[in-house]
């Protein structure tokens, strides 16, 4: 696996509604015969823009010339979109289509673990129907929906990535340690809906390659109230994860549409 460095991330961007952003006009001159998403033409998208979103779309900015690279995020990011709203949906589906044509490559990392009352269960008295419910709002599915509302601005004779973070606790096989309803169940929910489209979008859009991606526990604010007992070895910074990620990325395509893969390639059992 190649490893670049990508430079720390120093601020943030203020959201911005309407307002055309600031961004990198694309190359124009012909696509390179490239193997991998590093030499695209065309536009690339990271929703949720936290610790890992922001670092992603960082490193693309840096490696990834040809694609100009949009943010989005119900707080943060050039564009606003709340995933667990059909209307904000909606209204980004329409600029997607006016604004980001062609759309090469999407990674959501938007997702919910831990805020308010909503907290990793370590028993079954701690479930709530409240708890599920937003948990599988946004982790499962936001991906699902997000890619509704972006079909219509991908390119059906280009090759393309559609990624979202998973997590390892989601793979139903390799749960030993019970615990975390929700967070597990969601999880596991999202990779089965990635799958499905993947299956449908063999058909309709046979250039694509859609993956469910891990990216190992990574020093941001969603683990940072259980990460205590993982060794300094083990815990990715934002920029280190999102380098990883990129560079699995970067070695998939059509044929290895619909998997579940780790931060360093290797498949996860579902």
């Amino acid at each position: 696996m190649r490893h670049l460095r990508i430079p720390t991330v120093t601020s943030d961007q203020s959201p911005e509604s309407l307002a055309s952003p600031p961004v990198r006009e694309a190359a124009k001159d012909p696509e390179p015969q490239s193997p991998d998403l590093f030499g695209w033409q065309g536009h690339a998208l990271v929703v949720g823009a936290g610790g890992i979103g922001q670092a992603l779309a960082d490193g693309l900015a840096q490696r990834a010339a040809g694609l100009t690279v949009h943010t989005a995020g119900p707080n943060r990011g050039t564009w606003r979109l709340d995933l667990s709203d059909d209307a904000s949906l909606e209204s980004f589906a329409a600029l997607a289509l006016e604004r980001f044509r062609p759309l090469r490559l999407v990674i959501c990392t938007a997702g919910l673990l831990h805020g308010g009352s909503l907290q990793p269960e370590k028993r079954l008295s701690q479930v709530s129907r409240d708890n599920l419910k937003r948990s599988f709002e946004l982790n499962a599915f936001g991906p699902l929906l997000l890619a509704k509302a972006l079909e219509p601005a991908l390119p059906r004779d280009l090759p393309l990535h559609f990624a979202s973070l998973s997590a390892r606790v989601g793979s139903i096989t390799d749960n030993r340690l019970g615990g975390w309803y929700a967070y597990r169940a969601a999880k596991a929910a999202q990779n089965q809906l990635l799958r499905t489209l993947a299956i449908e979008w063999r058909r309709r859009l046979p250039l694509a390659c859609v993956t469910a991606l891990h990216p190992g526990t990574t020093a941001t604010g969603l683990s940072e109230p259980f990460r205590s007992s993982v060794p300094l070895s083990g815990l990715f910074s934002p920029q280190r994860a999102a380098q990883q990620l990129l560079e699995v990325l970067a070695t998939r395509s059509a044929e290895h549409s619909g998997g579940f893969v780790a931060w360093d390639g290797q498949p996860i059992p579902w």
